[in-house]
């Protein structure tokens, strides 16, 4: 089979996913995509335009499209129809525009949530990352059609889901093993914070619950990673001088091998996230072995089997000072094979082949489709 996976915001966690699978496929899988330099606001209003011209030059005819949710798809396929019509395609959905929580003072701007609506209209098949993200997905849908006076169309929402399905996102997880850390005697406990530095992350309840901690006298170590939109925000330039004597590592880690390294040497990872529509950190970091503690929302209790979250899961914001308390109490507890075998079902070598089926399947279905001869490439 052939695969045009389509990716007009080819950054983060959506280029992991499709390079990820593009290397590891048995299928044969082209990617065409676009920088996220344009910013994800025009990616979703003129990437569709863009992808199409060049899906045109080209010129082949695949026998599955996966697009990701940042593709305006229902304006690529009218594009493309003349020579992709009856071309199975699947949306991916890393995110939606919906329910992503926004800056303080920031309305949401509905088109880019009609741009998702419509894209999930036009698929033939809908994939999200994770039950919860379906689950908010849909549920969410009914508001933004009942918004109009007419015409509200919510018998689309049961044709969406319909249409769904859960594929979780493949994580290369191979390449973060290692030699286990040498634990020198009595050394203090590392904390790992290894979200994306923004809002949507919450690191200021993070940093208050670490005033908590050296407040109740708990001594600790302290390792910021993950990619920072802005190394100079605020908070991270205050914190990285409030806690200066306590920092084993500060900053993005670009190496496999080096963050790797980091995530085996650290004990507990700790999310404060408003928006996790999977966690694919959380998940890299139980590979290596931390224990987690995470906000009791999103899809952490999915990625948790029940016997963990009490310990592990906290219900509210004011909640983490005192669940960290209670973390750095019971570290060593449970051994840290536990957390990675609850990881290691994500690495790629078990995905790939359930992303194989998946689209196999859906190719099957457009095989007796007609298939009109492709455009001459441009020159």
């Amino acid at each position: 089979m052939h695969i045009l996976w389509l990716d007009p915001f080819h950054g983060g966690s959506h280029a992991a996913v499709a390079t990820g699978y593009a290397a590891r496929s048995a299928h044969q899988v082209t990617l065409l995509t676009l920088p996220i330099a344009g910013g994800w606001r025009w990616r979703m209003r003129g990437g569709a335009v863009t992808l199409a011209r060049l899906a045109r030059a080209w010129g082949g005819r695949p026998d599955v499209i996966v697009a990701s949710d940042m593709l305006d798809l229902a304006v690529f396929r009218a594009l493309t129809a003349e020579w992709l019509a009856g071309v199975p395609t699947a949306l991916y959905l890393h995110e939606n525009q919906l329910t992503y929580p926004l800056p303080p003072g920031r309305q949401r701007d509905l088109s880019f949530a009609w741009v998702n609506y419509t894209a999930a209209l036009a698929a033939d098949a809908v994939l999200f990352n994770s039950a919860f993200h379906q689950r908010d997905f849909l549920a969410a849908l009914p508001a933004l059609l009942g918004r109009y006076h007419d015409y509200q169309e919510l018998a689309s929402v049961a044709q969406i889901a319909a249409k769904s399905r859960v594929l979780a996102p493949g994580v290369d997880l191979s390449s973060l093993d290692g030699a286990a850390p040498v634990c020198a005697a009595r050394q203090p406990p590392i904390i790992l914070w290894n979200s994306r530095w923004e809002y949507d992350k919450q690191p200021e309840v993070f940093f208050a619950a670490l005033e908590h901690l050296e407040a109740c006298g708990f001594d600790f170590r302290l390792s910021v990673a993950g990619e920072h939109i802005d190394p100079r925000a605020a908070a991270f330039v205050a914190a990285r001088s409030r806690w200066a004597q306590r920092i084993v590592h500060w900053g993005y880690v670009p190496s496999r091998a080096a963050y790797g390294a980091l995530l085996r040497q650290a004990d507990i990872v700790v999310s404060a996230a408003a928006q996790e529509f999977f966690g694919i950190g959380v998940v890299e970091a139980l590979y290596c072995g931390c224990t987690p503690l995470l906000p009791h929302r999103l899809n952490y209790p999915d990625l948790l089997p029940p016997a963990h979250h009490a310990a592990c899961l906290y219900d509210h914001d004011a909640a983490l000072a005192d669940a960290l308390v209670a973390a750095l109490r019971r570290v060593g507890s449970v051994p840290r094979a536990t957390w990675r075998a609850i990881a290691t079902p994500y690495n790629w070598a078990t995905m790939a082949p359930r992303y194989d089926a998946l689209f196999a399947s859906l190719g099957a279905q457009g095989g007796c489709r007609a298939s009109p001869h492709p455009p001459t490439p441009s020159p």
